[in-house]
């Protein structure tokens, strides 16, 4: 599959992984796929963010994906589904910090436990993966690019789509800039 992507795109892949290793993550995520495409320019993934705003707020975005990884990398949903039962999302995160630092959910320990070797990527990068294949396919684009990641990133579930979405970057808002009118679907 890798052979399909742009130049753009393998540079999105490389990113996220140079992003984790930075980290000292266990494994690559959709969070770091993001943050690889926030540093994209001249590309039309960087195209389409700049277009709906982005340009201004990356450092808010950076911040929000920075909060979702202090907790665990839960979004909001999950923490809001936990307080239905009683369970005090940040609670937890304070106490597990005071015993075991910041950053102890995150696995961001300033630099303890490197990880030598590749890194795997997580379920839900997978996923991002396949899902700008099949949006690629879906378009009849020859090769997959980097704006078919940022779409994936919008409609596969989790901490980049919810903060997004928060930032007014929508599937809707960026077919729309991206290929006019909003008729693309991705699948």
């Amino acid at each position: 599959m890798f052979e399909r992507f742009t130049r753009q795109a393998r540079d999105v892949v490389r990113g996220a992984v140079e992003h984790g290793e930075r980290e000292g993550a266990r494994s690559i995520g959709t969070d770091h796929m993001l943050l690889a495409l926030l540093d994209r320019e001249g590309s039309r993934a960087s195209f389409a963010l700049a277009a709906l705003g982005l340009a201004d707020r990356k450092e808010s975005v950076r911040g929000a994906l920075g909060e979702a990884r202090r907790r665990g990398g839960l979004t909001r949903a999950d923490e809001d589904a936990l307080a239905g039962l009683g369970i005090d999302v940040l609670g937890i995160v304070q106490r597990v910090e005071e015993t075991h630092g910041v950053g102890a959910l995150s696995g961001d320990r300033g630099g303890r436990g490197s990880w030598p070797g590749r890194r795997p990527f997580t379920r839900g990068a997978k996923d991002v993966l396949e899902r700008a294949l099949r949006t690629a396919a879906g378009r009849r684009d020859r090769h997959i690019g980097d704006e078919h990641i940022l779409i994936a990133l919008t409609v596969c579930p989790g901490v980049p789509a919810e903060v997004l979405a928060d930032h007014g970057v929508t599937y809707e808002s960026v077919a729309r800039v991206l290929y006019g009118g909003g008729e693309a679907k991705a699948s």
